[in-house]
């Protein structure tokens, strides 16, 4: 029998599903970042995160859920909040036990997203491109006990294989929604999606419009950059993954050897 996972009370009920806009929201007159204690804090609840990555870079934002923690609510105000191509990044070693393959032999994609089949879970969807059926497979994903004939192929969720090592090999949004749940203790399952302007042009939100979204709806506002940073500074705790077997010594020339984008 297939796991029930709609029915499931999620960690962070107590707060709410989905985030509420803040209508007396602090305005700012210089642009900063929150701080990793409060964005881990608020990943944790099952809230999401607004992460950047280098503005000498892509310069764009995503928003980052633990995918554990993903209802049908909040799929639903994902979609509508963002461009609504909802990707979930994965290790590679559970896409490999997932029987999920990547999406081309050959990837031409300039910053090597590593984009695999898409998926949809098999019990308990329609048509997979729902709300609820999103939210359903992202949890089945998340979840050790789906096994390969738990999903078809081709689907409407897109997984990501993330880069071994996380953000320090490669400065990601894909890592990055790894990392962070591997920080707070979660299934290392990652939801993320890209901010886009809400007006005619629909084009990628910058900094500054990340910053305001994130205040308007009450987020956590962090960048890739200041995840990488975090890790190296914690490694010595033991919270962090072996890179080929090894733990990471936070050298800065392996660091660099990734693209950075989704």
């Amino acid at each position: 029998m297939a796991e029930n996972f709609e029915t499931r009370t999620p960690p962070a009920a107590s707060n709410p599903s989905r985030p509420r806009e803040v209508h007396d929201a602090h305005v700012r007159t210089a642009f900063g970042f929150d701080s990793m204690e409060d964005a881990l804090a608020a990943f944790v609840r099952g809230e999401f995160l607004v992460v950047m990555d280098d503005e000498g870079r892509e310069n764009e934002g995503d928003l980052i859920l633990a995918a554990s923690e993903c209802s049908t609510e909040k799929m639903a105000w994902l979609i509508r909040h963002s461009s609504g191509y909802v990707c979930i990044a994965l290790p590679g070693e559970r896409l490999d036990e997932l029987e999920i393959p990547m999406m081309v032999s050959e990837n031409q994609d300039p910053h090597r997203t590593a984009y695999t089949v898409t998926v949809d879970y098999r019990h308990g969807t329609t048509t997979g491109i729902s709300a609820h059926d999103r939210a359903l497979t992202a949890r089945a994903l998340a979840s050790p006990t789906s096994q390969p004939s738990s999903f078809t192929r081709p689907g409407h969720m897109v997984p990501l294989r993330a880069r071994p090592g996380g953000v320090l090999a490669r400065r990601g949004h894909t890592e990055s929604a790894l990392d962070l749940c591997e920080l707070v203790g979660l299934p290392r399952a990652g939801i993320l999606c890209e901010l886009v302007e809400d007006d005619e042009t629909g084009s990628m939100m910058r900094r500054d419009s990340c910053r305001r979204f994130a205040d308007r709806w009450g987020l956590k506002l962090i960048s890739v950059e200041m995840l990488a940073r975090w890790k190296r500074e914690h490694a010595s705790k033991g919270r962090l993954p072996e890179v080929n077997g090894h733990p990471y010594d936070g050298d800065a020339s392996a660091e660099r050897t990734g693209a950075s984008d989704s």
